[in-house]
C-alpha cells in the first residue's frame, strides 16, 4: 500500500546493537569503489560544465546567430535545458538497468554515452558552415548527454553507499557527490588557460572545441576505473535471494518490495508506492540545484554581458567557491553520519535562503574579491545542504527501487531547479535589470527545499538491506 510500509525487523525487535567495524580489506574495497564513482561523476559533470561555460561564451553566436544578444543567449541556454528534459528518459533507462542488471552495468553504459556525445559536440560544424543542420546536431547530442546524466548520479552514489562500512554511508555517498564541483573546476582548469593563450577571438573561432575533445581521454580513464570495481553487495544479495526463491528480505525502513514486482518497471512501482517521498525528495533538492547552476553557468554569462565584469574574474570567483564547497563536503557528510541527515540539510537550506540575495547582489560591486567571497560562502552553504543528499535520497527508497528512486528525485530537482534556471534568470533579467532578482528567485526555491525537508523523516537509521 502506498506510503504505508510494514514494520521492519529493527522496529519489531527494538534498536539494533552497534555494528561491528568493517575489516581493513572491506574498507579498502569500499574506498576504491567510492573513488571509481567519483571519477565517473567528475567526468560527467566536466562534460556538462564545459558545455555550460561554452554556452555562456560562444555557442550562442556559433550555432544560433542573431542580431539580438539576448535571443542568442536564450537559444544557447534552451539547448542547455534540453539535456535536462531528456534526463528523465535516462532515469527510466539506466534506472531499470541498474535495478535489474546491476549498478555497475548502468554506470559503464552512461559514461560511454556521455563521452561519445561530448566529443561529438567538439567535432560539430557551426551554423556558418552547415546552416540549420548545426543546431539540430547540437540539440541531438545534448539530448544524449541528458540521457546519460539521468543514469549517472544515482548509480554512482548507490555503488559507493552500498559498499560503505557501517556508520559511514553518508560519507561514502558524498564522495561521488563531489564530482559536480570537481568537474567544474576541471573544466575551468582547461578553459581559463585556453582563453589566456589564444585570446577571446581564438577561443570563439576554434579553441572552444579543445575542452570537448579532451573529454575522450577522461572517458577512457573513467571506463578503465569503473570496469575494475565489483558490483554492489546489496544488489548482489538481492539477486541471490531472488534466485533461491527467498524473495525480498525485510527491506528498508520504507517497506519491502518484492524483486519481481519492482524489477519489471521500477519507475511505475516507485510512482505507485512512494509518490509522496518522490515529490518531497525532489523538492528537498530543488533549491541546491538552482544555486549550483545559476552560480557556475548563468552568472558566467550574465555578469560579463550585463555588468561588464571580466569573464576570467567570474570563472575565478566561481572556481574559488567550488573549491571551498569541495573542502567542506566530506567533513559535513561525516557529521551527518553522526547526528543525522535532516539537521545538516535543514541548516544548509536555511543558510541558502538567507544568503541568496547577498550572494547575487555582490555582482553589483564589480569586485572580484567581493564576488569571490560571496560565492565562497554561498557554495559552502550549498555543500552543507547537499553533502548528505545522496545518502538521504537513497535511504528514502527500498533497495529494489533505490537506483530509480534516488535518480528520479535528484534528476527531477536538477531539471526543475537547475536546467531551467538559466532560462528563467535570463527572462527575469530582461524584465528587471538587477542581480537582486537572481537572489529572490534562488532564495524562493531554497525555501521550497527547506519546507520539503521539514515534511520528510530522518533516514540515518534506515536499513540498507536488499
Amino acid at each position: 500500500m502506498p506510503e504505508s510500509p510494514s514494520k521492519t525487523v529493527a522496529e519489531a525487535v527494538g534498536p539494533a546493537p552497534a555494528a561491528l567495524p568493517s575489516t581493513p580489506a572491506e574498507s579498502g574495497k569500499a574506498s576504491k569503489v567510492a573513488a571509481a564513482s567519483l571519477v565517473g561523476t567528475t567526468i560527467e559533470y566536466y562534460d556538462f560544465a564545459v558545455y555550460g561555460t561554452a554556452s555562456a561564451l560562444v555557442l550562442g553566436p556559433a550555432f544560433f546567430p542573431s542580431g539580438n544578444a539576448t535571443v542568442s543567449s536564450l537559444a544557447a541556454f534552451l539547448t542547455f535545458a534540453a539535456a535536462f528534459l531528456s534526463r528523465p528518459l535516462g532515469v527510466v533507462l539506466f534506472g531499470t538497468i541498474g535495478d535489474r542488471l546491476g549498478r555497475r552495468h548502468a554506470l559503464v553504459a552512461s559514461l560511454l554515452l556521455m563521452g561519445v556525445a561530448t566529443v561529438g559536440v567538439g567535432l560539430l560544424p557551426t551554423y556558418e558552415t552547415a546552416g540549420l543542420l548545426a543546431p539540430v546536431l547540437l540539440v541531438t547530442l545534448r539530448l544524449l548527454q541528458g540521457v546519460s546524466m539521468g543514469g549517472e548520479w544515482g548509480g554512482a552514489v548507490l555503488l559507493a553507499a552500498e559498499h560503505a562500512p557501517p556508520g559511514r554511508r553518508a560519507l561514502y555517498a558524498a564522495v561521488p557527490n563531489v564530482g559536480p564541483s570537481l568537474g567544474f573546476l576541471l573544466s575551468s582548469a582547461v578553459i581559463l588557460p585556453t582563453l589566456n593563450i589564444v585570446g577571446r577571438d581564438g577561443f570563439t573561432d576554434w579553441a572552444w572545441r579543445i575542452p570537448f575533445l579532451l573529454s575522450a581521454v577522461l572517458v577512457v580513464v573513467g571506463l578503465w576505473v569503473r570496469t575494475t570495481v565489483s558490483e554492489s553487495p546489496v544488489f548482489s544479495a538481492g539477486v541471490r535471494r531472488t534466485a533461491t526463491g527467498a524473495g525480498a528480505g525485510p527491506g528498508s525502513g520504507v517497506g519491502s518490495v518484492s524483486a519481481s514486482s519492482a524489477s519489471r518497471f521500477p519507475l511505475g512501482t516507485l510512482v505507485t508506492r512512494y509518490p509522496r517521498r518522490l515529490l518531497l525528495g525532489t523538492g528537498a533538492a530543488i533549491g541546491g540545484s538552482a544555486v549550483y547552476y545559476l552560480t557556475i553557468v548563468y552568472s558566467l554569462s550574465y555578469a560579463p554581458k550585463a555588468l561588464g565584469i571580466p569573464q576570467n574574474t567570474m570563472l575565478a570567483a566561481a572556481s574559488v567557491g567550488a573549491a571551498a564547497g569541495i573542502a567542506v563536503t566530506l567533513p559535513v557528510a561525516r557529521l551527518a553520519d553522526r547526528v543525522g541527515r535532516r539537521p545538516i540539510m535543514l541548516a544548509g537550506a536555511a543558510g541558502c535562503v538567507v544568503w541568496a540575495v547577498p550572494m547575487y547582489a555582490s555582482l553589483s560591486s564589480g569586485s572580484g574579491l567581493v564576488i569571490g567571497g560571496a560565492y565562497t560562502i554561498g557554495l559552502m552553504l550549498l555543500a552543507v545542504m547537499f553533502s548528505p543528499v545522496a545518502a538521504f535520497l537513497a535511504e528514502l527508497f527500498p533497495a529494489r527501487l533505490r537506483y530509480t528512486g534516488a535518480s528520479a528525485a535528484f534528476i527531477l530537482a536538477n531539471t526543475l531547479g537547475g536546467g531551467f534556471a538559466p532560462l528563467v534568470a535570463t527572462w527575469l533579467n530582461s524584465q528587471w535589470s538587477s542581480p537582486l532578482v537572481l537572489g529572490l528567485y534562488t532564495g524562493g526555491l531554497c525555501l521550497v527545499s527547506l519546507l520539503c525537508l521539514l515534511a520528510l523523516p530522518e533516514t540515518r537509521e534506515e536499513e540498507f538491506a536488499a
